[in-house]
């Protein structure tokens, strides 16, 4: 008897060489994720954190967003989020204002003391980039991280997570 279904392939570990290359690349992002966030917090007293939530409230429309539509731009959970806008709040980076459109919902607006923080370290932020990640690759090796890059996130949309 036939089977029109293939049969299974064992799913194999990584080899040595895959998880070394595995390794260098998480302790790598790790690195560079963590000189990024010194700088910026150095340079401008902002948190990623609060860089992310600035830079998401600064592109939306009105620089305003509901909290739900904000806790998906920068993929937080929603209770994460809730607490970080709380602290924020406090040093007068956002406000959180009742939905003009719906009265259940809260809207998290960008305030001046905010978008002036912001605004004051986008350009450090940008130039640490530049140093540490554009400058440190060729230009095809720069192409081959968009590749690289492109791949994973295709590959996570695939299996459902983010």
């Amino acid at each position: 008897m036939t089977s029109t279904t293939p049969p299974r392939r064992r799913r194999q570990l990584p080899t040595t060489e895959e998880l070394k290359i595995w390794r260098a690349f998480i302790e790598t992002a790790e690195s560079l994720r963590s000189e990024l966030s010194a700088r910026l917090q150095n340079d401008s007293s902002l948190s990623t954190g609060d860089y992310s939530v600035l830079l998401a409230l600064s592109e939306a429309e009105g620089e305003r967003m509901r909290s739900s539509d904000l806790a998906a731009a920068v993929d937080w959970e929603r209770s994460r989020l809730s607490h970080h806008l709380g602290r924020m709040e406090r040093r007068d980076l956002i406000r959180r204002e009742n939905c003009a459109t719906d009265n259940r919902g809260a809207e998290v607006v960008l305030a001046p003391a905010g978008a002036e923080a912001f605004r004051g370290a986008t350009v450090p932020h940008l130039r640490a980039v530049r140093e540490l990640f554009v400058d440190a690759l060729t230009p095809d090796q720069l192409a081959a991280a968009a590749d690289f890059t492109e791949a994973l996130r295709a590959s996570l949309g695939k299996t459902g997570s983010r």
